[in-house]
């Protein structure tokens, strides 16, 4: 049996930021914050160790895991015209013990 490795790759400042768009702010992402676990908006296109190293670097925290979901977008009558909403990525990020996030002061 073959072990694989993965390189480790550095996001660039440019990326951290677009990779972290808001973080989402629900009733069931609050009551998630009690258990050192914050939820935020990603791009379609973002790996999990990019959600990580992003959150890592821009808030200083150390990132015990990532969870991600992808959201499809609802579809909405307007006008008798049928459209849809955009798809988008969820991140739901659990951060070390005694480690928080001020999402009021942060992105």
């Amino acid at each position: 049996m073959t072990r694989v490795s993965f390189k480790k790759t550095k996001t660039s400042e440019e990326r951290m930021f677009e990779i972290i768009r808001r973080p989402v702010v629900t009733e069931k992402a609050t009551l998630a914050s009690e258990y050192n676990q914050f939820t935020f908006q990603v791009p379609l296109d973002a790996s999990k160790c990019e959600v990580k190293e992003s959150v890592e670097r821009l808030f200083k925290v150390k990132v015990v895991g990532v969870n991600t979901l992808r959201q499809q977008g609802k579809l909405k009558r307007f006008r008798n015209k049928l459209g849809k909403r955009c798809d988008y990525k969820k991140a739901i990020v659990t951060l070390a013990e005694g480690q928080s996030i001020d999402l009021s002061t942060g992105v």
